[in-house]
């Protein structure tokens, strides 16, 4: 026979798209409409639908930038309709290819019932199954105009769009259709057949099923009337039932389905705009669950619920019915699906808190695993937060999104610094927004690398992002695929089942191990972008914690009431901006200039918080007691402790108490133009360029700056990334550096407690920095403040510390921890991670001797072994600024503070300790009297991470700590206040079990592993 196959393929293709769609719907009348454009920002459903509406004509352009439009619809049903399905389709004038970034609406009833979502993909909405003759239809659709900034002709292009206060106001959208409408189920059947077919077709080998899938194409569209398509429909499914009845193979690749929209909490959209794209999502999987059988939907981020809870009620009964029923999935037991990177420890542990308990408070449901498929990389210490939470299991996908190395496991357990393992999975698809596309499931098929231990993968369903949800069509897809021959399997599963069955296949095996973070070699820009978002959510996350902590303090020693209501509110307006684009710096100006406004918010009410609660514990009066909120020593005082340092004759002028850290006076003076700092244990020069060229610790001689080099300097960076501008730095930046070496003004002064030298420099005729380097009276850090006044473009500022380290690994604190990495680029991997992350410290030492760098605000560094004078140079670089214009063409714009330190003669004990007492700084007060802490404890290697009350609000003492240094230890917890019962717990703050602890004299004893992390329950007498 000749070879047709392309002209079958071209015939069927041709037919689908230009006859068969078209006639799902091809009988239809124009609906009546009137609209109404609100001036500002949206307004309750129950106001929208009393608005004064006018005529409007379809076709009439509409909606500016992020503005809203109710539309009201109304006709009556024809009579020759009578007892069919009748639809009313809305076409905003939408863009096919790109739902979730476009305009979108939520249809309601006059009553106020929201009945679902329209957008690209789901231009529907059902009128009646049966409809009456002359039967009334009245709808309102609440239309958002959000601008399409992801252009896919022209991505990345810079746009003044994203954001309210610069946006134009051009009305961006035109509506093409607004119908009632004969829905042919036959017609639309037989879509999805031809689609289904020809999609398999296009996978299947040259071979005897893909000829008889292209006959049975070819004679189905034999019997098909091109001008009575409904008429002729059920004829030529016939000639194709038989191809799509053949059952699929026993041992086929098996397809868990789940209804997935993952809605970025916000992205190019404000977090106003999510509230409102979550309840359009989710009214229509309600409605996709109540006309389904077997159709599971999954969401995760409690936030995204209590938002319909709170702005769309009507919405969310409905959810909260279908979850009742099983249909309707919660997924991740976290807050948000957040950045796992950057955010504490501490900070993680109340995604995980707060997520399960509204979870299980609000709709009765426990998750077992968390569901992360798009955060940018993943800490290694995430395995143990994991298990600790009590979770099962860890889904994502994002990693298949590596430039250069391509992970080898799809199903694996993934092991953490402590040494926990979870159960993780990678979908084989490589994506969270499947369509179930015959080209997904032959990738899925073909990639997934435990094909010989397992025989399945999980692919989220629908389009994401900027939501929208499964469709109707991927409804009918999934039951076509069911067990379909030459495809993989395809059912509906609620992922828990799936990762059960996992468990089950690999346990019968050695399963694969992969040890330590899932880096992404990709969006390292994601470190750095954004400084004052990053800086605000390093300072708040601190100063949270230090909030539960004298509240805990005042509430037992002075009787003050825990303030469970306010930092519950605060804790949580944390954590969403923890979400993978905000955190990041990843999200339009709006959501950038809003995260700021709360960071200062959160930081005002909290610091009332602290100030209420101190004042209650140091007592009225005029003496200067000065608390240590950070978890180490400082100036003798101890960790949660208070003392006074001054009293008030001191002040008037008399001698005050030395403090009992005071050591010799810092010793300035001038040296070759430059200057000289010497506290007695360590002596630093810095040059007439205002660089430091040399940091030697007194004690052993040892030289932190490498010879004939220059630490503290600033290096600037052409940056422009070949895509993603706000996320990627590309490798070839380092290609173009310039060394800022100029200055300004160098000066120095004593003051007291220490020496600072000023140095000013101009980084372009644009922008311009000024630094004071500080050394302190018997401190091992010299502190740099750097004010920077930033206006680039595509820019990159680091500075840079050549240090006289022979050091084969790296060593970057991470949640409860720290992790190594290689200095080396021997493999591929290893160069891929020329970008990586830290959290308060960076260190880097060889046998006997140290140095770290420790900072308030920054995340991203890079590190290269360098040839120097007298051996390998170990250079360290931190990410300071950027200059992206994309999503947000102001990034970074304007004043910004970083406050790091270069600590010699460091070891991880100590640049734990300088990184944490950098971020939590003293508190001083007025009162009559200091106070002691209220647990301290006691050991190599312990820190104490917080001390609060429990979120059940039982009174009960929440106590966490860790172990640093990564050996196993001992030591001791001590209780300065009558506890009647200590348990050890999850992070959730469930008992582990019913065992208490002893007790003796108020002193717990306790055994931590390397990394572990410990959580005690203390009930008070």
């Amino acid at each position: 026979m000749h070879d047709d196959v392309q002209l079958t393929i071209g015939r069927a293709a041709r037919v689908l798209a230009e006859r068969v769609r078209p006639a799902v719907h091809a009988t239809s009348v124009p609906l009546t409409v009137e609209w109404c454009e609100l001036p500002g920002e949206p307004v309750p459903p129950v106001e929208g639908l009393a608005l004064d509406y006018g005529p409007y004509a379809v076709g009439t352009p509409w909606g500016a930038p992020w503005g809203t439009t109710w539309f009201r619809l109304s006709g009556t049903v024809p009579s020759q309709w009578a007892g069919s399905r009748v639809e009313a389709l809305v076409d905003l004038g939408f863009d096919a290819e790109l739902p979730g970034f476009q305009c979108e609406g939520l249809v309601y009833r006059r009553d106020g019932v929201p009945l679902k979502g329209v957008n690209p993909r789901s231009q529907w909405v059902l009128v009646s199954e049966a409809a009456q003759a002359g039967q009334h239809v009245e709808l309102f659709v609440e239309a958002a105009s959000n601008p399409l900034l992801l252009d896919p002709h022209h991505p990345f292009a810079p746009t003044r769009e994203g954001d309210l206060t610069t946006a134009s106001g051009t009305k961006l959208y035109r509506s093409r259709r607004m119908d009632l409408a004969l829905f042919d189920r036959e017609v639309w059947e037989l879509a999805l057949d031809l689609e289904v077919l020809l999609e398999l077709q296009a996978e299947l080998p040259q071979g005897p099923r893909r000829m008889q899938v292209l006959q049975a194409l070819d004679d189905a569209l034999d019997r098909l009337d091109l001008q009575g398509i409904s008429g002729t429909a059920g004829e030529c499914r016939q000639a194709l039932a038989r191809v799509l009845a053949k059952p699929a193979s026993t041992t086929v690749h098996r397809i868990s389905a789940i209804g997935h929209a993952h809605i970025d909490s916000a992205w190019l959209w404000p977090v106003r705009e999510t509230v409102r794209k979550v309840a359009r999502t989710t009214s229509s999987m309600v409605a996709l669950i109540e006309e389904t059988d077997d159709f599971l939907y999954g969401m995760s981020s409690a936030q995204q619920y209590a938002w319909l809870k709170e702005h769309r009620p009507e919405v969310y009964e409905r959810v909260t019915k279908a979850v009742a029923s099983g249909r309707f999935v919660p997924l991740g037991g976290m807050w948000v699906e957040s950045d796992t990177v950057m955010p504490s420890g501490e900070s993680l542990v109340r995604q995980f808190l707060y997520g399960q308990r509204f979870f299980e408070q609000e709709l009765g449901v426990r998750c077992r695993g968390v569901w992360l498929p798009d955060s940018f990389g993943y800490s290694p210490a995430l395995p143990q937060l994991v298990r600790r939470a009590g979770f099962d299991w860890f889904f994502t996908q994002k990693i298949s999104w590596n430039q250069v190395n391509r992970f080898p496991h799809h199903t694996f357990l993934w092991e953490g610094i402590d040494g926990s393992r979870v159960l993780t999975h990678f979908p084989p698809m490589d994506t969270y927004n499947s369509q179930l596309s015959g080209m997904e499931l032959a990738k899925a098929s073909r990639q997934f690398a435990e094909s010989r231990v397992a025989t399945g993968s999980v692919a989220p369903v629908g389009w994401g992002d900027g939501g929208g949800g499964t469709t109707r069509e991927m409804t009918g897809k999934a039951s076509r695929l069911a067990a379909l021959e030459g495809s993989p399997t395809v059912q509906w599963e609620h992922p828990d089942d799936f990762f059960e069955r996992a468990h089950g296949e690999l346990e019968l095996r050695d399963p694969p191990v992969w040890v330590g973070e899932l880096y992404l070699e990709l969006h390292r820009a994601t470190l750095t972008s954004q400084h004052r978002t990053k800086q605000g959510n390093r300072r708040t996350e601190h100063l949270l914690v230090e909030a539960e902590l004298w509240a805990a303090t005042a509430a037992v020693r002075a009787g003050v009431e825990y303030p469970h209501d306010e930092l519950d509110s605060l804790w949580k307006q944390v954590l969403l901006q923890q979400f993978h684009d905000i955190l990041p710096g990843t999200s339009i100006a709006w959501v950038h200039r809003e995260a700021v406004a709360q960071y200062e918010r959160v930081t005002r009410e909290a610091e009332a918080l602290v100030a209420r609660a101190l004042a209650a514990l140091v007592g009225e009066g005029d003496r200067e007691v000065e608390a240590n909120p950070a978890p180490f020593v400082r100036h003798g005082i101890p960790a949660g402790g208070g003392r006074v340092v001054a009293d008030p004759e001191a002040r008037a002028g008399r001698a005050a108490e030395p403090r009992p850290c005071a050591v010799a006076a810092v010793r300035l003076h001038h040296e070759g133009g430059g200057y000289v700092l010497d506290n007695g244990v360590v002596r630093v020069a810095i040059s007439a360029q205002g660089l430091v060229t040399s940091a030697v610790d007194l004690a052993t001689g040892r030289e932190s700056v490498a010879p004939g080099r220059e630490a503290n300097l600033l290096q600037l960076h052409q940056d422009f990334p070949n895509r993603w501008d706000a996320w990627d730095v590309d490798s070839f930046y380092r290609n173009r550096v310039t060394d800022l070496r100029d200055v300004s003004r160098l000066d120095a002064r004593i003051e007291a407690g220490g020496a600072h030298v000023v140095v000013e420099r101009a980084i372009t005729p644009h922008s311009t920095v000024r630094q004071v380097i500080s050394l302190a009276a018997g401190a091992r850090v010299l502190q740099v403040e750097q004010v920077t006044d930033w206006h680039e473009t595509e820019k990159l500022l680091k500075v840079a510390f050549p240090l006289d380290v022979r050091a084969q690994h790296t060593v970057a604190e991470t949640q409860f921890g720290h992790y190594q990495r290689v200095t080396h680029r021997n493999t591929s991997w290893e160069a891929a991670r020329f970008e990586t992350s830290m959290h308060r410290f960076l260190l880097v030492q060889e046998p006997g001797f140290g140095v770290a760098l420790v900072n308030d605000s920054t995340y991203g560094f890079d590190v290269a072994r360098e040839p120097g004078d007298e051996g390998i140079v170990t250079c360290v670089r931190l990410s300071l600024l950027r200059a992206p214009r994309f999503p947000d063409p102001e990034t970074d714009q304007g004043l910004h503070v970083h406050r790091y330190g270069l600590v010699v003669g460091a070891d991880v004990a100590s640049a734990t300790a300088e990184g944490a007492l950098l971020n939590v700084p003293a508190r001083h007060s007025s009162g009559d009297h200091g106070f002691e802490p209220l647990v301290s404890v006691h050991g190599e290697g312990l820190v104490l991470s917080s001390v609060k009350e429990s979120a059940d609000r039982s009174g009960d003492l929440v106590v966490r700590l860790y172990e640093c240094l990564g050996g196993r230890t001992s030591g001791t917890v001590h209780l300065a206040f009558p506890g009647e019962r200590v348990v050890l717990t999850n992070l959730i703050e469930e008992p582990l079990n019913e065992a208490a602890l002893e007790v003796a004299h108020g002193v717990v004893e306790v055994r931590l592993g390397a990394f572990e992390v410990v959580t005690m329950r203390v009930t008070r007498r």
